[in-house]
């Protein structure tokens, strides 16, 4: 089959020969969920995903320790067989840092599940609704006549599901329909009114409308059939036979998509793709062949596919995914490619880091990671070499390493199958968060070069600015809130819902923080929320910064920020709280480098610090500008 790529899930190594006994012993394992995890990584077909299913569920009802997987309560609504869908789901989460609970809806009650209280997914509390109905359930079929009426009728009925389930507190994940493959006009198909395909394409067009720009999410599974095609996705004997809404064999596809989704929602997308170079970024090697011996250029099919390749890590940096190398290189040899090769198309400038040497990659893919402050499951390294893949997988199993097939064409292709940078949102700082990191790729090497740390501080010409909540940076807070996970000190995620919350209510004070300097606007990069707990105290239930503008004394500006309204206010007291997770370990001792005292816990786990306002704080050198606060009148 020739969508065998993306059924066969080939960016995923083979199972294991072992897994079954692997399986069976995660309930002996120290570490159930790290070893769920590596398990789940594996080309898994729908037995293999059932059995990982069944231990994973066992575990979570046993109320055995999945960490680091994060918890997610998914309800499933459907018009099709959706109790073979949950295995799959369950199993494919774990390869995206999710421990799933899944409640389906009683059958033949859609409608009655979004809006009653008592039904059986709202009463579950989940945190989304995958709503599942094909062009069948919602009755989009080849009548032609009143085709356009059928067509709203059908999105004023999703509409309503997914404000029943709003009002319950869940989000929704709303796929977009497929149309049969039989077409009743052949080519025409598309143009005449009341077709399949016209009312598919229609409803899908109005479908992601509605859901653009809310915090609903779009699943387009119309594009995934289209992609591996619609007769191998929709099969008609499954339907007739046990109301399969697909082919059985998609099985594995369909749930990765679903859990990549609900992956992103927690934060869970890959940020940074780190590229070999010899044989991966250009055909060859550069050391023996030198540069004019290496193949890359147009008039040659293999040349010709490495430039996709890198045509594709470009886009891939147009919508913010930082780019870095690591290869087994002479420093000196690998950038005169970079620079003096006509036919590259990537360059040096489009690297965040370029780590070229004889270490062991996995070294450098951690010191990479260090160097981004980004932790390495933000981190996919692409290499055609099968024992560097095997290297980083053992020695960094954090990592996400595609297998790449033989022929340098299907590349590209395979990377973006594997959706490791699946994104639910996207905004301007998105766009321009790889630019964000190059900049700070030159302030290191400037920091590094430097006199000393004030002079750097200094040479980079900083302007910090504050504001309460607003409406206009809303969406990216709420998005810096579910996103953040090292600088985070509580690591409390938010709907957009509850932002506004915060934003309107004059009890709470707020914090948005940007920062720009000498290499340009770094956006939104820090978000506090303070609470009051007594008539004199606030603590402080959210502080995240951004990694990337850690030891420039942000923290420190921020803080003698929120001293200054504190005294304002007549607050005496600050208490700083910190929740370990298994990703925050950065920011453990953040309270106590600020001169906050330590007034419960043991320094093991959470903590609470705290600090009179009176405190002086050090300054870093850098303009500071507020907007948008509102004088206070007093109590």
């Amino acid at each position: 089959m020739s969508s065998a790529l993306y059924s066969d899930l080939t960016w995923l190594p083979p199972t294991p020969p072992d897994f079954r006994q692997r399986v069976r012993q995660l309930a002996c394992s120290t570490e159930p969920g790290r070893e769920a995890i590596r398990l789940s990584e594996h080309a898994l077909d729908e037995n293999q995903l059932r059995q990982l299913s069944n231990a994973i569920t066992f575990l979570r009802k046993k109320g055995a320790s999945l960490s680091p997987l994060a918890p997610f309560r998914l309800g499933v609504v459907g018009n099709g067989t959706l109790e073979l869908l949950v295995p799959a789901l369950v199993a494919s989460a774990a390869r995206y840092g999710v421990i799933l609970e899944c409640t389906i809806a009683e059958y033949g009650q859609i409608m009655q599940e979004a809006a009653s209280p008592n039904s059986t997914i709202n009463k579950a509390r989940v945190d989304a609704v995958l709503i599942a109905l094909d062009y069948r359930g919602l009755s989009l079929d080849s009548d032609l006549k009143s085709a356009l009426p059928r067509v709203e009728s059908a999105v004023g009925f999703i509409e309503a599901l997914r404000a029943g389930f709003r009002e319950h507190g869940a989000i929704s994940i709303v796929q977009t329909i497929i149309p049969p493959p039989e077409m009743l006009f052949g080519s025409l198909d598309r143009a005449v009114e009341g077709t399949p395909r016209w009312q598919t394409v229609a409803f899908n067009s109005a479908l992601t409308k509605q859901v653009q720009g809310g915090e609903d999410v779009l699943f387009d599974v119309a594009a995934l059939a289209e992609t591996v095609g619609l007769a191998n996705w929709l099969s008609p004997v499954q339907w007739n036979v046990a109301k399969l809404p697909f082919d059985s064999r998609m099985l594995p596809l369909y749930a990765d998509h679903v859990a990549r989704i609900i992956g992103a929602l927690r934060g869970k997308s890959r940020r940074c793709l780190i590229l070999d170079l010899d044989n991966t970024v250009w055909g060859g090697i550069v050391g023996d062949d030198g540069i004019e011996g290496i193949v890359i250029g147009q008039g040659d099919a293999t040349g010709e596919a490495y430039l996709d390749m890198q045509r594709f890590a470009l886009a891939l940096r147009e919508r913010g995914v930082i780019l870095a190398v690591s290869s087994k290189n002479d420093d000196a040899i690998a950038r005169n490619v970079f620079a003096l090769h006509p036919e590259m198309l990537l360059r040096e400038h489009h690297l965040a880091v370029f780590q070229v040497n004889w270490d062991n990659k996995a070294t450098n893919i951690a010191a990479i990671a260090e160097g981004l402050s980004l932790g390495l499951d933000s981190m996919v390294f692409v290499d055609d070499n099968p024992a560097e893949r095997k290297l980083i997988r053992d020695m960094l199993p954090e990592v996400a390493v595609p297998e790449l097939p033989e022929d340098p064409a299907l590349y590209a292709r395979t990377i973006a199958a594997a959706g490791y940078f699946e994104t639910t949102s996207f905004s301007e700082e998105d766009r321009l968060r790889s630019v964000f990191y190059e900049q700070n790729a030159h302030g290191v090497s400037l920091q590094r070069h430097g006199a000393d740390l004030d002079s750097y501080l200094r040479s980079l010409d900083m302007e910090i600015s504050f504001r309460p909540f607003d409406a206009l940076g809303r969406s990216r807070i709420a998005q810096l809130i579910n996103k953040s996970n090292q600088f985070n000190l509580t690591t409390r995620r938010r709907t957009e819902a509850e932002v506004a919350e915060l934003e309107n209510d004059d009890r709470i004070f707020t914090l948005q923080v940007r920062l720009r300097d000498v290499f340009g606007d770094n956006g939104m990069i820090g978000v506090v929320v303070c609470k009051p707990t007594a008539p004199d105290t606030w603590e402080i239930d959210t502080w995240l910064m951004s990694c990337r503008v850690l030891g420039r004394g942000v923290e420190c500006m921020v803080l003698r920020e929120l001293l200054s309204h504190a005294r304002e206010r007549r607050i005496n007291f600050l208490i700083g709280v910190y929740l370990p997770t298994t990703k925050n370990d950065l920011v453990r001792n953040h309270y106590r480098g600020l001169g906050f005292t330590l007034i419960s816990g043991d320094g093991s786990g959470a903590t609470k610090w705290q600090l009179d306002t009176q405190a002086e704080i050090d300054t870093a050198p850098m303009r500071v500008v507020r907007d948008g606060f509102r004088s206070y009148a007093g109590p």
